[in-house]
């Protein structure tokens, strides 16, 4: 029998899977994708892999000695009992009942980070805080790993409804191509990023948008340590900084425009506030706190710091003030130590140029990071499994969560409050990957090994599902039904299950609706439903709000015979911005002064000395100086014991850590390792050659990767992406398969968000002697029973 094809979702796009006797055999783009996302080819073996969850498991420590804190959890030797659904499902019930009734809701840490699928009903983090606020309420995360900073800075400076457009309503890539002459991105336009999108898109836009700008006359400057940080069809201008020190190139440009007369006093005058103190800052007369006596931050100073010469920042300022300029920070740049300083100078930065406010000017953060960012609006939103409402109030930064785990009852800071951990009992995380996502992987081993219990639902045997003492097999997207759309997609679609479950995998809201009958709140728990039925009242309740508007789409049936319905309601998005500029009185901000804060005295108040109240430079630990008011910058290699600096950007091989053993993510390891890409002259210093697996250590770890040569790395600089498996198997590194998080530092950006700050960290590389140890990233831990697919 032939194989036939299937239509299907994810978060990296729409595509069509091959199926042959209940097998996916392969993957083919849609015929009317323009730009097809490659990591689809990770699907059929990911699907079918010996690495599925395919029974529930309880780790056998746990299911003898019973909950507790327990240092062992994680050991790669660890044992795991696979057992009936009967019994997990008991065992599991007690577990939840007996935490809440000694230690109460707060206690339960919903740790569900989303990115399990792309559906908008089998949403793993929707169904398990859907399911835990019926329970009564969990402490939860708040906030992003990709743009924690930029999240808590923006509403201080422009207010919350605005920093929300930011993300939501920026110009599109249509409406650059029509106004913007140039666009300068710090952390560059890398079009692997713009493959995902939460949610997916129904077709692959972003890079061909991107080459349309360029051929329209679109300048591009991509300011970055990798030159292919933006692709070479859109004859971007290179612009070679060190890791970090993008804030000081923004002050130093600053700098040009203050001191020649190019920026524009009518715009800082009619719509911010703190121009002066900026000012005063950039030119030497006050220092970070405002006393007298600052550093000048002129191009020379920016120079020393970040290696880029000033005559071309002069260059740069100058065209920048002489064309319609679009300045894009992309996610990259803030998760570092004090990311929110090139956020906030970025901005200043499009203020002094006075162009905040113009159709395809002004300042952005996201193109180049997401596949939706600049990809249009959807602005009546999508229809979406309810959640309900928590009665917990604590909550976390979600880059914290070692912190959570390891200091309960702990102070610490966050925009402003004064907080204490809670004390985590149980963990309960569905849906995503900490041991992919986190910093300082050996110091989060020992935060999960702090609860009494930690309970994980997956579709494969990560790091994460090793840690946990309680394992639930669930469907991957091609075992179930669901739709699939994300924010300003083109098409809602339809994903109608492909395959059969594999093993006992089962849905996660039948696992809930059961959990929730034992502690007896199934009927608020599904309020009487299917997930099928949950399907047909989200649909029909957004069709509803949408027939408000006088805006018309099939019913629910038709909708599924179709596949694919046109989306609604969508906007090219507008100009960010534009209705205040145009009347600052009549559209005043949401913030203190109803203007645009280049100082912030709320930010000021809190008294923060990692975060000012204006634009500063801070070196971080990634940046050798010898404090904020230096401008003197050691090189790599000038007798550090770690010479270089490692960027740890994200894959093009794969979704962060998703289906890493697929053939697509697989085709690019090297000797079964992550790539690590190396200058060929620090190469040479360090005695390595290209296909060598080689050690790269900090202060926190280590780990392997294969060693790739390229001169798209500034010298001093190495890469090496996220998302390999973790894999602390071998007694002699920390990783054995490439994952950057062995080596970063596990430190907010600021007291003010508490962001990532997993984008940097120093390194040394050096060969490795010895028999290589073996990767056993993706062996099933002992006492499972692999499921051929």
């Amino acid at each position: 029998m032939a194989a036939t094809l299937r239509p299907t979702s994810a978060h990296w796009g729409s595509y069509q899977v091959e199926v042959h006797d209940d097998r996916v055999v392969g993957v083919r783009a849609n015929p009317d994708d323009p730009a097809a996302a490659p990591v689809m080819g990770n699907t059929p073996v990911a699907q079918h892999h010996r690495t599925r969850v395919a029974r529930p498991a309880v780790r056998r420590r746990w299911l003898e000695h019973g909950p507790g804190p327990d240092p062992r959890r994680g050991d790669p030797e660890d044992a795991y009992v696979e057992v009936e659904w009967s019994t997990v499902l008991d065992l599991l019930a007690r577990e939840l009942e007996r935490v809440r009734t000694e230690h109460g809701n707060s206690a339960i840490y919903g740790g569900s980070y989303g990115w399990g699928s792309a559906g908008r009903i089998h949403h793993a983090q929707s169904q398990l805080h859907r399911f835990l606020n019926t329970l009564g309420g969990y402490t939860r995360s708040v906030n992003t790993y990709s743009h924690g900073a930029l999240e808590v800075l923006f509403p201080h400076l422009i207010g919350t409804p605005a920093a929300n457009r930011l993300f939501s309503r920026v110009p599109s890539w249509k409406r650059i191509r029509e106004h913007t002459e140039l666009l300068v991105s710090f952390g560059g336009l890398r079009v692997s990023n713009t493959w995902t999108s939460s949610g997916g898109r129904t077709a692959q836009t972003a890079g061909p948008a991107m080459r349309a700008a360029s051929d329209a006359g679109t300048e591009f400057v991509s300011v970055s340590p990798l030159r292919d940080d933006t692709g070479e069809d859109l004859k971007s201008t290179w612009v070679s900084l060190r890791p970090g020190t993008d804030t000081a190139v923004m002050l130093g440009l600053m700098h040009v425009l203050f001191s020649e007369g190019l920026a524009d006093t009518a715009f800082l005058d009619r719509y911010t506030v703190g121009a002066d103190r900026l000012r005063a800052y950039v030119m030497g007369g006050r220092d970070e706190r405002g006393n007298p006596g600052g550093v000048e931050r002129s191009p020379e100073w920016a120079e020393r710091v970040s290696g880029v010469p000033a005559a071309d920042l002069r260059a740069l300022a100058r065209r920048m003030a002489d064309q319609r300029t679009l300045i894009n920070v992309g996610w990259s740049v803030q998760r570092a130590r004090y990311g929110e300083q090139p956020l906030w100078a970025g901005f200043a930065l499009a203020c002094c140029l006075g162009q905040v406010g113009l159709p395809g000017a002004g300042f952005a953060s996201g193109y180049g990071s997401m596949g939706n960012y600049g990809g249009g609006a959807t602005p009546l939103g999508l229809p979406r499994m309810p959640q309900g409402n928590n009665a917990v109030r604590e909550s976390i930064p979600v880059a914290k969560v070692s912190d959570l785990l390891l200091h309960p009852g702990e102070p610490y800071d966050f925009n402003g409050e004064h907080r204490t951990y809670p004390d985590i009992r149980l963990v309960y995380w569905a849906g995503g990957n900490p041991f992919h996502h986190h910093q300082d992987l050996s110091r989060l081993t020992r935060a999960f090994g702090r609860p009494d219990t930690v309970v994980v639902h997956e579709t494969h045997w990560t790091a994460t599902a090793r840690h946990a003492d309680i394992v639930i097999p669930a469907t991957t997207v091609l075992e179930r039904d669901d739709f699939a759309a994300s924010h300003g997609d083109l098409a809602l679609r339809a994903m109608p299950r492909v395959v059969a479950p594999h093993g006992l995998a089962r849905d996660e809201y039948d696992t809930y609706a059961d959990l929730a009958e034992r502690l007896g709140v199934r009927e608020e728990f599904t309020e009487g439903r299917t997930s099928r039925e949950w399907m047909r009242v989200a649909y029909e309740r957004w069709r509803a709000l949408l027939a408000r508007r006088d805006l018309a789409v099939p019913g629910f049936d038709e909708f599924w015979e179709r596949g694919r319905i046109d989306m609604p309601a969508r906007v090219e998005d507008e100009t960010h911005l534009g209705e205040f500029r145009e009347d600052p009185e009549a559209n005043a901000l949401r913030t203190p002064s109803g203007r645009i804060e280049l100082y912030s005295q709320t930010i000021a108040s809190f008294g923060y000395e990692d975060c000012p109240g204006h634009p500063v430079w801070l070196p971080g630990p990634a940046v050798t100086g010898l404090g904020p008011g230096s401008g003197r910058h050691r090189t790599a290699g000038e007798g550090d014991a770690w010479p270089l600096v490692l960027v740890a950007n994200q894959p093009g091989t794969r979704l962060h850590s998703q289906q890493d053993m697929g053939g697509y993510s697989v085709s690019r390891k090297i000797n079964g390792r992550d790539p690590l890409r190396m200058h060929p002259r620090d190469a040479e210093g360090a005695g390595v050659r290209e296909g060598d697996v080689v050690r790269v250590s900090s202060p926190r770890g280590s780990c392997l990767a294969g060693l790739v040569l390229s001169d798209a790395l500034r010298p001093g600089v190495v890469q090496l992406s996220t998302g390999a498996w973790y894999d602390p198997s071998s007694a002699d590194v920390t990783c054995a398969h490439g994952n950057p998080n062995a080596l970063t530092e596990d430190v907010g950006t600021s007291s003010l968000s508490q962001g990532c700050t997993g984008q940097l960290v120093r390194v040394k590389v050096e060969p490795y002697e010895g028999a290589l140890p073996p990767v056993r990233a993706f062996d099933p831990p002992a006492g499972v029973e692999p499921v051929e697919g």
